[in-house]
């Protein structure tokens, strides 16, 4: 990676790390769901103008929706779903030190489905994942209380975002990465829609804040379309392998947001249960690991 490369996974590690944030001042006035719904749906339209300025053009038939409907609902119904309701019990900080899993979960659920070998390296980090979680939790306070809640609900979503991987790699192999975004936010954005008239019935909810309703704006143009923008960027200049060094940066951005703008207290147990996830990505993704064993190696 060069130059280049860092400063663009440096923003995207922002942009998502942001994302958080704004999904949390966001959900203090509005219900998880609606949040979703303005996310995808006001990102589709941020995305649709560059969607056909790059000739790009809409399925057809159902069976040309399908793989975008499945994605729309594993990569963003879902997560974005559970990590919002997860943000209602814990902090931003931790809920995206809890997101930071997704590659954890991405191994199990691969390897689960004979797509990827478990390796050693990989049983490790899932097993760094577990402690660093336990961690987080801390060994305190009632087990049902809400911190616990809220932590299973952003795991939930992590483990989403992993079964969107496997989703991916079965059905959307070859797709344009900027169709595939707009596509699966469209689809997200029908399937929402339908769920909160039911539960939520947005229109009869009052209005939201100023802060809140450019937390939605902020969400969707800079924390989705343009993070989608700069990650299939990174895809096809790095490498999916090192795009997913965006998961070690993305809570500090969102523990430094809430800390400042939100209040919320950094605890020395996130920043322990922080560094141990992010050990466990390193041995996930394995060359650090190698290179630290090979300088040890030549030098002994």
């Amino acid at each position: 990676m060069d130059t280049q490369d860092w400063s663009l996974l440096i923003l995207l590690s922002v942009l998502w790390g942001g994302a958080y944030f704004f999904a949390g001042v966001a959900v203090k006035e509005l219900p998880p769901l609606t949040v979703v719904l303005a996310r995808v749906l006001l990102a589709a339209v941020a995305l649709l103008p560059l969607f056909w300025y790059f000739g790009h053009s809409l399925p057809r038939s159902f069976s040309g929706w399908l793989p975008f409907f499945g994605m729309g609902l594993l990569n963003n119904v879902l997560p974005f779903g559970f990590i919002f309701a997860g943000q209602t019990q814990i902090t931003v900080g931790l809920s995206s030190i809890i997101n930071a899993m997704t590659p954890l979960f991405t191994v199990v659920v691969m390897a689960s489905f004979q797509e990827e070998r478990l390796t050693a390296y990989r049983v490790i980090g899932v097993v760094l994942g577990v402690v660093g979680v336990a961690v987080l939790r801390g060994f305190d306070g009632p087990i049902g209380g809400s911190q616990t809640l809220g932590i299973a609900l952003c795991m939930a979503g992590a483990l989403s975002y992993g079964f969107a991987a496997l989703w991916g790699r079965k059905y959307l192999v070859g797709v344009p990465p900027l169709k595939s975004a707009t596509c699966q936010l469209l689809c997200s954005t029908l399937i929402i829609a339908v769920v909160v008239s039911l539960i939520d019935q947005p229109w009869t909810l009052p209005a939201p804040s100023q802060g809140a309703a450019l937390s939605l704006v902020a969400l969707a143009v800079f924390g989705t379309a343009l993070a989608y923008i700069v990650f299939f960027k990174i895809l096809v200049r790095a490498g999916a392998s090192n795009v997913m060094l965006v998961t070690l940066l993305i809570p500090v951005t969102a523990l430094i947001l809430g800390n400042v703008f939100l209040g919320e207290p950094i605890r020395s147990k996130e920043i322990l249960g922080a560094v141990i996830i992010g050990a466990g990505l390193l041995f996930i993704d394995g060359r650090v690991i190698n290179r630290l064993i090979g300088k040890r190696a030549a030098t002994g």
